[in-house]
């Protein structure tokens, strides 16, 4: 009999690194791709590529961690932990066709439903995003002092979700 596969987790890092803090995501994603991580773990910089990360995700996850750049009123640099369950951290209705170059997550998540009622492939069972508020996300490369602050304590956040993943409980969301 052979022994179920260990769970699987992806982290993507998205964003656009040519819009100021956007690129916030594909920052902390490389900076966790120098750690140590637990068995199972991957961790890539997805960047704009939305429907990349959409067809990626067919290949079988238990988790998603989504980091990116997360506009939701509070000062920036602060970061949140979203449950992609919960209503209010949203996915939206289905849209119409996508733009592959302009899919924010929700877009993403919207579309491996799409693909996955197609496929019979099974989605992950638990998507969390980590997202840092954003000072700016205009046109320039490079994060503003405030997000750039925040990169550590995100390696850290996303670190600890890593090894204790009930540490985010689902529908919660939490502003750390």
């Amino acid at each position: 009999m052979t022994a179920p596969a260990a769970p699987r987790t992806l982290v993507a890092g998205v964003g656009n690194v040519f819009l100021g803090d956007d690129g916030f995501g594909v920052e902390a994603a490389r900076l966790l791709s120098g750690r140590g991580l637990p068995p199972g773990v991957e961790v890539a910089d997805i960047g704009i590529r939305g429907v990349h990360l959409a067809y990626r995700l067919l290949d079988g996850y238990d988790t998603l961690i989504l980091i990116d750049a997360a506009a939701r009123g509070g000062r920036p640099g602060t970061l949140y932990v979203i449950d992609a369950a919960d209503p209010g951290g949203g996915r939206p209705p289905r849209a119409a066709a996508p733009d592959g170059h302009r899919m924010p997550p929700d877009a993403v998540l919207a579309l491996l439903d799409t693909l996955c009622a197609a496929t019979g492939a099974v989605p992950p069972r638990r998507t969390l995003v980590v997202g840092c508020e954003p000072a700016t996300v205009e046109e320039g490369i490079g994060l503003s002092p405030a997000v750039a602050a925040a990169l550590p304590r995100a390696v850290r956040l996303v670190a600890g979700l890593l090894r204790d993943p009930a540490a985010a409980e689902e529908g919660d969301e939490a502003v750390v």
